[in-house]
C-alpha cells in the first residue's frame, strides 16, 4: 500500500462551481442586467421616477439667493379686493388702461424688460387699446404673451405681427411641455413657430438671439429658483397704486401675471408639485435660466448610457472579485457614492441619471444574490450528498449550518480520537491481479470498514489506497469520541474483517488479509482546507501523527490494535480485551509511550492482560 507519511493532509474533496463556470455564471448575469438596463433607459420606460429624482434633487438643494435680475408682478387675491382695502376693485378681465398704467409704472422705476403674461388678442374698445398701445410703445423693451399661433408663427395681439413691431414689442408663446402628471420642468426654445416668451423676453434683455444649441437641444431645463415665493413678487394692486419702493424693479426682468387660483394659471413644478406656482413666477424662472445660460444641463445620453451598463455590471463583477458578503457592502457603498455624486453635480449644473443607474446597480444587486441563493443551495445539496459519505447522516445538517458562505469548516482545536487502518499485503496483492478486480476487491473492503466508522459516528476524512483515515469527536463534539474509536476498531479488526476474507475465499479472489490500525486520542487541529475549487476535510497535529506510526508499527506483531494509553484514560466503559503492549518509541515523539492492543484472535500468541510495569 501506498500513502503519504504526512498524515491527516488528504480528504474528501467538497465539490464546488469551479472558477470558470461561476465566471461565467456571474459574466453571463453582467450582461443581462446591462443590457436590461440600458433597454429600459433608451425606451424612457421610468421617465416618471426619474424626473421625480430632479424633482428631490431641487428640495435637497433648496433655495438660492433671490435673483436681483428677474421680478414677478401678480395678479392675486388681494388685487381684486376694493380699492379701500388696497385692491383695484375690478372685475377679470381689467380694462387695458388699468395694464397700461401698471406698464407705465414699471418702466418709470427703471424695468429692464417687461413680460406681460397676459393674452391681448381680441380687440375691446378704442380708449383701453389706444392706451394700452401707448403704453407698450413707451416701454423700452416689451413682450407679450400668446398661446393662439398661426400656422405659420403670426399672432394676432393688439391687432397683428405689424403693430407689434411698429410699437416695438415682441410676441411670445406662452406655453410650456407638460411631463406626465402636468409638470413643468422644461421650456423649448419655441412652440409653433414662435419663440416662447421667456426666450423672447431674454434676447430683449441681452440684445442677442438665442439659438437652439444653446439650450442644449430642443428644449432646456428651468433652473427653478427655487419654491413659488423665491423671486421677488410684489402685488398688482400695490404696483397699480405705487404702492412700492423707488428702484424696486431697477434693472431687472418683470413678468407681469395671474397667480390667483381663480384665474386658473397655476402648475405644478419641480419645486411646487404641492404648493403650485402661478404661471407669471414660471416663466420668471424660465427668463432667469435663458439670461444665465441654461445652466442646468442633463449629460450627454451617450455618457448617461455608459454609466448606466457600469453600474449594471457592477454588482456581478464586485461578485466575483469580492465574494457575497463584501460584494454587497460595496454595492451599497457605491450607490450612497453615486447619489452624493449625483446631488453635488447637480448644484453645479449637472444632472446626472439618478433612477436608471441605481436601479440598474439594485438589480445586478439582486440578480446576483439570486444567483448565489441558487448555486448555494445547489452546491450545499451537492456538499450535503458528498459529506453523507463521510459523515454519519445524522450529523451532516450540524456540520453544514457551521460552513461558512465558502463551505468552509472553520479551523479549531478540539480533543479527538483519531484512527488509522491498513490491510497488509494489499500492494503485493494488488500487482498479481487484473485491476478490475483489485478495485472490486477494495471497494468492497472499504464499504464494509467505512459503513462500521460511520455507525459508531466516526468521520472518514481520507480513503489512501486501502487505508482509512477517521476521526472520532470532530467535526462534531462527542464526549465518548474515544469508545467509539475503540468499539469501531474491534468490529472491523474481528468479524467485519473475518466475513470479509471469508468472501475473498468463496469468490476464490484471494487468500484474504491481515489488517493493522492505529488509535490515538488528544488536541487536533480540524477544519476545511484548500482552494475555492477544491475543500478538504482534515485534522492534523501530533494526535494524528502519532496515530498513524502506530498503525504502521502492528508490522509483525501479534496485534491487528495498538492503541496510545492517551485514548485508554478517556475511555468510559472498561475495555477488557486492552492488553498492555510496552512503553514503546514512536517516531516524532521524544519519550516512549504506553500501548495497548488488541491480540489477533487468529494469533497463537496471546499476552496475559496485565497493566503497564
Amino acid at each position: 500500500m501506498a500513502r503519504r507519511d504526512d498524515a491527516g493532509t488528504r480528504a474528501p474533496a467538497i465539490p464546488r462551481v469551479r472558477a470558470r463556470a461561476k465566471t461565467t455564471l456571474a459574466a453571463g448575469v453582467a450582461v443581462l442586467v446591462g443590457a436590461l438596463a440600458l433597454t429600459l433607459f433608451l425606451t424612457d420606460a421610468l421617465r416618471g421616477p426619474e424626473l421625480g429624482s430632479v424633482d428631490q434633487r431641487f428640495a435637497i438643494r433648496g433655495a438660492p439667493p433671490e435673483p436681483r435680475d428677474v421680478a414677478v408682478v401678480v395678479i392675486d387675491a388681494a388685487t381684486f379686493d376694493a380699492e379701500d382695502e388696497g385692491g383695484v376693485g375690478l372685475q377679470w378681465p381689467f380694462p387695458r388702461e388699468t395694464h397700461a398704467k401698471v406698464i407705465d409704472r414699471l418702466r418709470r422705476d427703471g424695468a429692464r424688460v417687461i413680460a406681460v403674461d397676459i393674452q391681448f388678442t381680441e380687440r375691446t374698445d378704442v380708449r383701453n387699446d389706444s392706451a394700452l398701445i401707448a403704453a407698450i410703445d413707451r416701454a423700452p423693451r416689451i413682450a407679450l404673451a400668446t398661446t393662439e399661433v398661426a400656422a405659420d408663427g403670426s399672432t394676432r395681439v393688439l391687432g397683428g405681427d405689424e403693430v407689434l413691431k411698429t410699437i416695438g414689442a415682441r410676441a411670445g408663446n406662452a406655453l410650456f411641455p407638460n411631463d406626465p402628471g402636468g409638470v413643468i420642468r422644461r421650456m423649448h426654445r419655441e412652440t409653433q413657430g414662435l419663440a416662447t416668451l421667456p426666450i423672447a423676453t431674454a434676447e430683449l434683455a441681452s440684445g442677442e438671439q438665442i439659438v437652439e444649441s444653446k439650450l442644449g437641444g430642443p428644449s432646456a431645463w428651468i433652473d427653478y429658483r427655487g419654491p413659488p415665493g423665491a423671486i421677488r413678487t410684489v402685488s398688482y394692486a400695490d404696483v397699480f397704486h405705487g404702492r412700492f419702493a423707488a428702484g424696486t424693479f431697477r434693472g431687472r426682468v418683470v413678468v407681469v401675471g395671474p397667480s390667483a387660483p381663480s384665474l386658473q394659471d397655476v402648475h405644478p413644478t419641480s419645486t411646487a408639485t404641492q404648493n403650485l406656482m402661478s404661471g407669471a413666477e414660471i416663466q420668471a424662472n424660465a427668463v432667469w435660466t435663458a439670461l444665465h445660460g441654461f445652466p442646468l444641463q442633463p449629460l450627454p445620453r451617450w455618457l448617461a448610457a455608459l454609466i448606466i451598463v457600469a453600474m449594471g455590471i457592477a454588482a456581478p463583477l464586485g461578485f466575483l472579485a469580492l465574494g457575497a458578503r463584501r460584494c454587497i457592502v460595496a454595492v451599497a457603498l457605491l450607490g450612497v457614492a453615486y447619489a452624493v455624486v449625483a446631488q453635488l453635480l447637480f448644484g453645479e449644473g449637472t444632472i446626472m441619471p439618478f433612477v436608471y443607474p441605481l436601479g440598474a446597480l439594485g438589480l445586478g444587486l439582486i440578480a446576483v444574490l439570486g444567483l448565489l441563493v441558487v448555486t448555494s443551495a445547489f452546491e450545499r445539496e451537492r456538499v450535503r450528498d458528498m459529506f453523507s459519505r463521510f459523515v454519519p447522516e445524522a450529523v451532516v445538517h450540524e456540520v453544514l449550518d457551521r460552513t461558512d458562505e465558502d463551505l468552509r469548516l472553520g479551523g479549531e482545536r478540539r480533543v479527538a480520537t483519531v484512527m488509522f487502518s491498513d490491510l497488509r499485503g494489499f500492494t503485493s496483492y494488488a500487482e498479481s491481479c487484473p485491476p478490475d478486480e483489485v478495485i472490486d476487491v477494495l471497494n468492497r473492503y472499504l464499504t464494509a470498514m467505512s459503513d462500521i466508522i460511520l455507525d459508531h459516528g466516526g468521520t472518514l476524512v481520507a480513503y489512501m489506497g486501502d487505508g482509512i483515515m477517521a476521526v472520532f469527536g470532530a467535526p462534531i463534539e462527542q464526549d465518548d469520541h474515544a469508545d467509539r474509536a475503540l468499539a469501531a476498531a474491534r468490529e472491523m479488526a474481528g468479524p467485519a474483517l473475518e466475513a470479509f476474507n471469508e468472501w475473498m475465499a468463496s469468490e476464490n479472489v484471494g487468500p484474504g488479509f491481515r489488517m493493522g490500525v492505529g488509535i490515538n486520542s488528544g488536541v487536533v487541529m480540524s477544519g476545511n482546507v484548500g482552494s475555492q475549487r477544491r475543500l478538504e476535510y482534515t485534522a492534523i497535529g501530533d494526535t494524528t501523527n502519532t496515530a498513524a506510526r502506530l498503525e504502521g508499527m502492528t508490522k509483525g506483531t501479534p496485534y491487528m490494535v495498538f492503541v496510545a494509553d492517551s485514548t485508554r484514560s478517556m475511555l468510559h466503559d472498561e475495555a477488557l480485551d486492552l492488553v498492555h503492549v510496552d512503553r514503546m518509541e514512536v517516531r516524532g515523539k521524544k519519550a516512549p509511550i504506553s500501548v495497548w492492543g488488541i491480540p489477533d484472535r487468529t494469533s497463537e500468541v496471546v499476552p496475559p492482560a496485565a497493566g503497564p510495569a
